[in-house]
């Protein structure tokens, strides 16, 4: 039965749901489909806020939550880069990026071998007793990331429904130009922050391990 104190847990379960949603729906070549993803995509980074925010203010901090709440993350961002990288390599022009085309691999593979990377040191030192949390970079890097990945998800509709009815005009040109740059400036913090947070985590975790030598 749910009651306040399982509400961050539910919350949680909902985000890893709406991941294989978002993925098909992103997959489908119409602005419907890729506007509810990007409300999708909205509602599961606001939540993930919400979430963290109850449980931290009530203690309603959980093993569940410990281990199902990264992994939500980390569904959710390979459930949309890996889509950025395989629709922008396709000659529609509806999802291809501004300036860059596509999606180059080596961010695909920075952004998800990081997660991986930091992912498995967690768990390596979870077994000897050491928890190294998220660190302001880290939780900086998040924010571009999102912010990159709703922004790219909302680029991808309006120029579905551009393409499809036609729309011109200096308003339309306008908000391209303003969308294109949204997009590139957080693509770019975003992969900065994402190599420093690493390189700092990497660091912190030597740290922790000379702790106990």
């Amino acid at each position: 039965m749910l009651n306040r104190s399982t509400l961050p847990n539910a919350i949680t379960v909902a985000r890893i749901a709406s991941t294989p949603v978002v993925f098909i729906l992103l997959f489908t070549p119409t602005f419907t489909s890729r506007f509810i993803a990007w409300v999708l995509f909205l509602a599961a980074a606001i939540s993930d806020l919400w979430d963290g925010y109850l449980a931290r203010k009530h203690g309603w901090i959980t093993d569940f939550g410990k281990l199902f709440d990264p992994i939500a993350d980390k569904l959710l961002l390979v459930a949309t880069f890996l889509p950025f990288y395989i629709l922008s390599m396709r000659p529609d022009t509806a999802t291809r990026l501004p300036v860059i085309g596509s999606l180059p691999l080596w961010v695909l593979l920075v952004v998800i071998g990081r997660e991986a990377l930091v992912t498995a040191i967690r768990s390596f030192a979870a077994r000897r007793g050491l928890v190294i949390p998220a660190g302001p970079a880290g939780k900086l890097k998040a924010v571009f990331q999102n912010i990159f990945i709703g922004t790219t998800i909302l680029w991808f509709a309006l120029r579905t429904a551009g393409e499809d009815r036609g729309w011109s005009g200096s308003f339309w040109d306008g908000w391209q130009i303003f969308h294109s740059a949204v997009l590139l400036i957080t693509l770019a913090v975003a992969v900065v922050l994402t190599v420093y947070s690493m390189v700092v985590y990497l660091r912190e975790w030597r740290r922790s391990v000379r702790g106990v030598l």
